[in-house]
């Protein structure tokens, strides 16, 4: 199944004392973006994009634009300068400096990840056999960082005799990654270096053959090549190459480390080939061609794949097995039969286990199944509203299962489970520095009633002291609502700052994820998208309703298909919310669908509809932010972008904030905030970040008239 994660944090308005003040600084004028006619024509329906022109990147009239908009949301938001800083060191000074992961013993190995005093970036480490063995450092990430302006490696992969370490680089924020290989030995990098790749490689047995993956102009992963470590990357063999626009296809080895495996998948579809990992020379075979609306993934177990589908209408996912020899489907035998439910999300094998990931009325369990079938459990969680799930487990002969647990109040704990005792051990929780007291602070879960009828749940946080229940809180509400994607609840240190400032905190489980399982998604995508927009109104109306918040004090965020979210709702009810952040929003739906060498655009025409046909683009435009905005009164915003961001194109955000200038018909606040070095996910570095996440803070207090 597909995993798609996506993070981004906050939203926004105006208090009227706040507002005066700005609006009266008569210095500052908002840029106002030029206007050229443009046409576009399809299906008998003519649009008009004025803001055509600014999706030209390296046109210096479109770069002076973003630096005239980002210029005019420093000015004005100049007094709260010490405030972002101040909430910068707050930020900061919670997260443990000197931190490091807890370590995971694969292949002769403990490996780990440490942080140094000062320093932005991980250092990659290991230790033979034993936690008291001297330690290896892979990589200093800061070493190479320091050399540029933006650095991020990835894809991290370990040849199977422990020598050798191919990593992927990206210098450009766009997720184009170069693979680089280094002699652990020696602590030689090699001079090669192979382009415009995912990031990472996988090795075969041989520890001499690699198979990885490339991009084309979209950014898709098309092709999987094979590489020999000493010889030239001109000499790569193409191994597979997806044809198919709307899939992407990669590279990995199965868990059993026996197996090469290419999946191709899009958002209804996958497929699956397999290669022997001690002959990488051979031909991959296909495990079951794709079929429209067949998803499945695959496991290997001694003499037996394990299949996690949704075949012969399993909505919420059954686990299927068959021989090795033979995956033909009529082989296919049932192991955990389909419950309309429960949602099983994932499945991980061990030698005398089965693990699996569920979640039931969206909370989350782990089951446990001894294979001879002498003894099945469940680990259950307590509370109201918690994310739960299996970490990192790459050993197959263990009795210890790894997961993680975390909520809104408790920090997030890795967690090593004795599967045969049931005994569970803290390897380590999250620290904050200045110390957390989790007594007080509150979280629960409520319920909203959508138009339709449905209930749509809401998680939420606050500190308990600062509770008003009279008149309500300020409250941040949260959403994004698409791909599947699951927000689940977990504690953030960041959010602290808000909490402790009287804030409420609240993520709304809308149709679109997977919350409440595979429906909840399909109810939530395509022709059913309006349902994503209305349960959020919904969610936000039931907020003031129960008197948690008022509209005065009510602000939403989203980033990415979030940011839609957030340009829909405020199109349809701008009067329920004092402000909006939208963190690199994908507001220019119509266009960008119709638009193939855009990165994701074929790919997900099974989310959103393709365009080309008349029906989907009806639907589409009925609802795209960009499209639909009209003469009336919005809330204050901040709308955030980065130049070279590859997922989301830095013009939507751009076109978005020129039009709501042209036509919004209020005084409110209204920025665009370009970073101009970066991508989709921001900063690099660890601290970098925060900065971005200081000042969307500060703008939340400054409507809210906290200064301090």
């Amino acid at each position: 199944m597909k995993a798609i994660f996506i993070s981004i944090f906050i939203t926004l308005l105006l208090s009227a004392s706040c507002q005066n003040s700005t609006m009266t600084n008569e210095k500052n004028t908002a840029p106002k973006a030029e206007k050229i006619p443009k046409e576009l024509v399809l299906h008998g329906d003519t649009r008009q994009d004025p803001y055509f022109w600014l999706n030209q990147r390296e046109d210096e009239k479109v770069l002076d634009y973003l630096r005239a908009e980002n210029t005019f949301r420093e000015s004005e938001m100049k007094h709260t300068e010490p405030l972002q800083e101040k909430l910068f060191a707050e930020i900061k000074g919670r997260i443990k400096e000197d931190d490091q992961s807890v370590p995971y013993f694969k292949n002769e190995y403990w490996y780990y990840v440490r942080y140094e005093i000062g320093m932005e970036h991980p250092v990659y480490c290991r230790k033979k056999g034993s936690l008291e063995a001297e330690e290896e450092i892979i990589m200093n990430v800061n070493i190479e960082a320091a050399k540029h302006d933006f650095y991020q490696v990835g894809g991290l992969s370990i040849s199977p005799n422990n020598q050798w370490l191919a990593f992927g680089e990206d210098t450009l924020s766009r997720r184009i990654y170069r693979i680089k290989f280094k002699n652990l030995a020696t602590g030689e990098v090699l001079s090669k270096a192979i382009e415009n790749t995912t990031g990472s490689a996988t090795w075969a047995s041989d520890n001499a053959t690699l198979f990885y993956t490339i991009k084309d102009e979209s950014l898709r992963p098309y092709k999987i090549l094979r590489h020999q470590l000493m010889g030239s990357t001109e000499a790569d063999e193409l191994v597979y190459h997806e044809k198919d626009e709307t899939f992407n296809c990669g590279v990995y080895k199965s868990k059993s480390r026996s197996y090469i495996m290419i999946s191709s998948s899009n958002s209804v579809a996958d497929e699956y080939q397999y290669l022997k990992a001690d002959t990488p020379a051979g031909d991959f075979k296909i495990f079951k061609s794709r079929e429209r609306d067949f998803e499945y993934s695959v496991t290997h177990y001694e003499n037996h794949w394990y299949i996690l589908t949704n075949a012969q209408g399993a909505t919420n996912f059954k686990l299927m097995k068959c021989p090795i020899e033979d995956t033909h489907f009529d082989k296919w035998e049932e192991v955990i039969a389909h419950r309309p439910e429960v949602f099983l999300e994932n499945a991980d094998v061990f030698k005398e286990y089965l693990v699996t990931e569920e979640r039931e009325n969206g909370l989350n369990r782990i089951n446990i199944k001894r294979w001879d079938g002498t003894a099945e459990h469940s680990i259950e969680f307590g509370e109201d509203t918690y994310s739960a799930w299996v970490g990192t487990n790459p050993e197959y002969d263990t009795q210890t299962l790894r997961y993680g647990y975390t909520s809104l109040t408790v920090p997030a704990s890795i967690i090593d489970y004795q599967m045969d005792s049931r005994e569970k051990k803290v390897m380590k929780q999250q620290e904050v520095v200045g110390g957390y007291d989790s007594s007080l602070y509150q979280s629960k879960r409520i319920w909203a009633t959508a138009d339709d009828g449905v209930k749509v749940p809401i998680s939420l946080v606050f500190r308990k002291d600062t509770r008003n229940e009279e008149t309500g809180n300020p409250l941040l509400l949260y959403g994004y609502g698409s791909y599947g994607a699951t927000i689940d609840p977990g504690f953030s240190s960041t959010r602290l700052s808000l909490l402790d400032r009287g804030f409420v905190f609240a993520i709304a489980h809308i149709r679109g994820g997977q919350y409440l399982g595979r429906q909840w998604y399909e109810n939530g995508k395509m022709l059913h998208k309006r349902n994503t927009f209305t349960d959020f109104i919904a969610c936000a109306e039931s907020l003031i309703e129960q008197k948690l918040t008022s509209p005065k004090q009510l602000y939403a965020m989203g980033g990415s298909a979030g940011g839609l979210l957030m340009g829909v709702v405020i199109n349809r009810a701008p009067q329920l919310f004092n402000g909006v952040i939208a963190a690199v929003p994908f507001v220019d739906v119509v266009s960008t669908m119709l638009d193939e060498t855009i990165p994701l655009t074929t790919g997900e025409y099974d989310e959103w509809g393709n365009p080309n046909n008349a029906e989907y683009y009806h639907y589409i435009k009925g609802y795209s932010p960009y499209d639909n905005v009209i003469a009336q009164n919005y809330p204050s915003m901040l709308v955030t972008t980065g130049l070279h961001d590859s997922q989301v194109q830095y013009w939507e955000p751009a076109k978005w904030v020129a039009k709501l200038r042209d036509l919004k018909t209020d005084n409110n606040p209204l920025y665009l905030f370009t970073n101009m070095e970066t991508g989709h996910g921001g900063a690099s570095g660890r601290f970098e970040a925060y900065k971005e996440t200081a000042m969307e803070y500060a703008f939340l207090l400054m409507l809210e008239g906290i200064g301090n």
